[in-house]
């Protein structure tokens, strides 16, 4: 009893303070900071057995102050229910500046602030290990090195270089590569700080890294760059729309990191951690490798094939056919079923084991679809028929049409795949070691899974929108 009230005071004052910071800025009315006190202390009680970790915390109030805001600024939920969808966005492109100041004054304080309180000791979970701070720093790090390396490309394309030397008082591009170089091994190492508990597998890693790649967008180029200028931030929706570049640049600065840092992980786990016969498999990594390549591409093609009526609806056919260097429909339904297997095959291995259940499939799914329409559609898709990628509003404007598809490309693969996955661990549970790995990889009932399926894929589709 005195520690669920103790989480209720720590929420309710957080929140209080989260809205009195929005109220100093114009984005909430008085009242609103009593509002900002009851619903802190809701989300305190609602999230004190799943906020357990500063990253969990981080995610499910990032999620809560997006609802929020969709339930209220942005009038979202409550045009939609009363059946009065007309204008609802326009509604939120006005309220753009409330969106930014409830994820970070509110939801991203009161998450880390009541997920550090409640941080349980790794051993409260079995298939826990202890938290590592030289692994989440170390490996972090690097990884944020190698997204940087990434998202530089694009940077130096758009002549940033000189703009982030410019928060020294210089235009040296050079230096602003130096300083873009130790910004992306900080947000790599804090990745690492905050959701080393949680990283599982590459695929699921990949999603942590995506929503931390989002939040970023919001908390570096729209506020802090300018505040290390001693200026106002810019919350306003055309500064947003001048940014979409530096969003997906983001975005796939946070995939990167993501999936280098669990396998960086994963080799340190194994050298240091699991290097011992207890800890042996029952399969070796070359099969499972091979059997996850099979059914994701088996799970690929069933979705490649419930995504092609939508590409045909829009005439995309010819457009996929000249990757092939032709622009017959069939020559392009042959290139878009190969992609769909090859990309099924990709999810077989990033998320094999991942899914406990249909409905985490779906989401990690839906994850998996977003993610190549960005790195796909915005992204390779430009470079493979011999342009540079264009991360821009207009572009993302003509791809909207291809979002649905994707979304629902994830989905069928992932659920697919379980089915195929889950027909080999019925054969596979005669194996004793097996339940024993099942049990070491199982994520906790807190896991904040649902809290980044709710905010990446909620903001991944609707910022696209909105800016475009």
């Amino acid at each position: 009893m005195r520690s669920r009230a103790s989480f209720l005071f720590i929420g309710a004052i957080v929140g209080a303070l989260g809205a009195a910071a929005l109220f100093f800025l114009g984005l909430v009315p008085q009242i609103g900071v009593v509002f900002g006190g009851i619903f802190g202390g809701c989300f305190a009680l609602l999230t004190r057995f799943r906020a357990t970790t500063p990253g969990a915390g981080l995610l499910w109030g990032l999620s809560f102050s997006f609802l929020l805001w969709l339930a209220g600024p942005a009038g979202i939920l409550p045009k939609f229910m009363s059946n009065t969808p007309m204008g609802m966005l326009d509604m939120a492109r006005a309220h753009f500046a409330e969106l930014v100041g409830y994820l970070l004054l509110f939801g991203a304080p009161l998450g880390l602030v009541l997920g550090a309180f409640s941080a349980k000791k790794p051993a409260a979970h079995s298939n826990a290990r202890p938290f590592s701070l030289s692994r989440a720093l170390v490996a972090g790090g690097l990884a944020g090195i190698v997204g940087g390396w990434a998202f530089g490309q694009w940077m130096e394309k758009a002549h940033f270089f000189p703009l982030i030397a410019g928060l020294v008082g210089s235009a040296s591009p050079g230096l602003g590569k130096s300083l873009h170089f130790l910004f992306a091994v900080i947000i790599g190492a804090t990745f690492g700080l905050l959701f080393q508990r949680d990283v599982r597998g590459y695929g699921s890693s990949a999603g942590w890294g995506l929503a931390y790649g989002i939040f970023w967008w919001f908390l570096g180029p729209l506020t802090l760059k300018s505040l290390l200028e001693v200026q106002k931030p810019d919350w306003s929706l055309a500064h947003g729309q001048e940014l979409f570049g530096s969003l997906i640049g983001h975005i796939v600065y946070g995939l990167i990191v993501g999936i280098i840092y669990a396998a960086l992980d994963k080799l340190w786990v194994g050298f240091f951690i699991d290097s011992d016969p207890i800890n042996r498999q029952p399969e070796g990594p070359g099969s499972r490798v091979l059997l996850s390549l099979g059914r994701g591409a088996v799970a690929g093609l069933v979705g490649g094939l419930v995504f092609w009526p939508q590409i045909v609806a829009v005439d995309g056919l010819h457009w996929i056919a000249r990757l092939a260097g032709g622009t017959s429909p069939t020559l392009g339904l042959m290139v878009h079923l190969a992609i769909s297997i090859a990309i099924g095959a990709g999810y077989g291995v990033l998320f094999e084991r991942e899914s406990p259940d249909w409905g985490a499939a779906i989401g990690w799914g839906m994850l998996y679809g977003i993610t190549w329409w960005f790195v796909g559609t915005l992204t390779l898709f430009p470079i493979w028929l011999g342009a540079s990628f264009t991360w821009t509003t207009a572009a993302a404007a003509a791809a909207l049409s291809s979002l649905l598809g994707h979304l629902l490309y994830g989905a069928v693969t992932a659920c697919v795949f379980l089915l195929l996955e889950r027909r080999h661990q019925d054969w596979m549970r005669v194996d004793p070691r097996y339940a024993v790995r099942l049990a070491r990889i199982q994520r906790p009932l807190g896991t904040a899974a649902p809290a980044l399926w709710f905010f990446a894929l909620g903001l991944g589709v609707l910022l696209p929108i909105l800016l475009s």
